[in-house]
């Protein structure tokens, strides 16, 4: 079997933004950029991936079609381990993290649900796991300010089902409005989106314990000082992060500093699956949780749930909190009470849909063969 082509698409979904009320200023997320990845075989069978993903996807889709299709013609696709390592190995000087990881984890994404559809088996039990049939997911909110419009969204979620919520606020006005409105029986979680100063965050290690907050996520800027990731958690505070951290070193690093108790590596930005099972067992010999960061509604959003379902803990999924126009996998990426389906076809469980990826393709599609 031999790799024939190699199609990036990117598809763009209106959004309502987390539907904020019209009297908020909060920015609004008009839209949700997902890029897919095929690879078609010369056997007729083809494989869906996610790069991530939002607005550097169009950067993204530039390295796929440029740099690492071109390579992959005449492959054999089932040689997965291979094709990363020698796609990592030809291309290293670009960086190992940003667009060239992006590009590597939708094509890697795409060979394993090559695989699985060869195999005739989901991802989940590829991966070892068998016993789930759902899991459990939070409703991550988008990013409000105002503590009133964030404890009625924060309601609303538990309304639906949900009974973890994250926050994307970096003040303590937010985080008492949403514990006051969910009250103390429902899961909280933050994300500051590496808004804080060290001196800050040690600031609110103290004044956040009250909220009993599940844990409080990137922190401080940068992102990679591990250092002080490891200062918050001696102080008081649960600590998660992973989004932006690129390679397995880097969270062997983090490891070995004890600057985590949850880490959140994403499977379309670290490499795909190949090297997110590799953070898993690391992770696992370090006694660390892992929640995969999880931005996404397409093979990116599956790929995640199929991980949660074979960890042999429990975790929770994230599921960001925004309305689309369409859907590329209606029945795949819905939750319910707070819950999502694990896929049980082969691969992913399922291909997008053809008429929504027709409808909202935009850019050229160039198709390497």
């Amino acid at each position: 079997m031999k790799i024939t082509g190699v199609e990036s698409i990117l598809v763009d979904v209106p959004s309502d933004g987390g539907a904020p009320p019209a009297t908020s200023t909060a920015p609004r997320w008009s839209s949700f950029p997902t890029l897919l990845v095929r690879v078609d075989t010369d056997e007729g069978v083809s494989g869906w991936g996610e790069a991530f993903g939002h607005s550097i996807a169009p950067a993204t889709k530039t390295t796929i079609d440029e740099l690492l299709a071109p390579r992959l013609l005449g492959a054999d696709p089932t040689d997965i381990a291979g094709v990363a390592h020698r796609s990592n190995r030809a291309f290293h000087m670009f960086g190992r993290n940003g667009t060239l990881a992006y590009a590597l984890s939708g094509i890697d994404l795409a060979l394993w649900d090559l695989a699985g559809k060869l195999a005739g088996v989901p991802l989940h039990r590829m991966l070892g796991g068998t016993s789930r049939a759902e899991v459990d997911a939070y409703a991550s909110l988008v990013a409000y300010g105002e503590p009133e419009v964030v404890a009625a969204k924060a309601a609303e979620a538990v309304s639906l089902g949900f009974r973890h919520v994250k926050l994307h606020e970096t003040g303590e006005a937010q985080v008492a409005a949403a514990r006051g409105a969910i009250g103390d029986d429902v899961e909280l979680m933050l994300d500051t989106n590496c808004a804080w100063t060290p001196e800050v965050g040690l600031a609110m290690a103290r004044r956040l314990a009250q909220y009993d907050l599940r844990w409080v996520e990137d922190a401080v800027w940068p992102p990679e000082d591990h250092g002080t990731l490891a200062r918050l958690r001696a102080a008081g505070m649960r600590v998660a992060a992973g989004e932006n951290t690129g390679t397995l070193f880097d969270f062997q690093h983090a490891f070995a500093v004890d600057a985590l108790d949850v880490a959140q590596p994403d499977v379309t930005k670290v490499g795909g699956l190949t090297e997110m099972v590799k953070m898993l067992a690391l992770a696992e010999a370090h006694g660390v949780l892992v929640s995969p960061h999880s931005a996404c509604f397409g093979p990116g959003f599956l790929a995640s749930v199929h991980v949660v379902a074979a960890l042999p803990y429990d975790t929770v999924l994230e599921r960001i909190a925004v309305g689309l126009e369409a859907s590329l996998f209606p029945e795949l990426t819905a939750a319910r009470d707070g819950r999502v389906r694990v896929p049980m076809g082969p691969g992913l469980g399922g291909d997008p849909d053809p008429d929504v990826v027709a409808r909202y393709r935009v850019h050229p599609t160039r198709v390497i063969t």
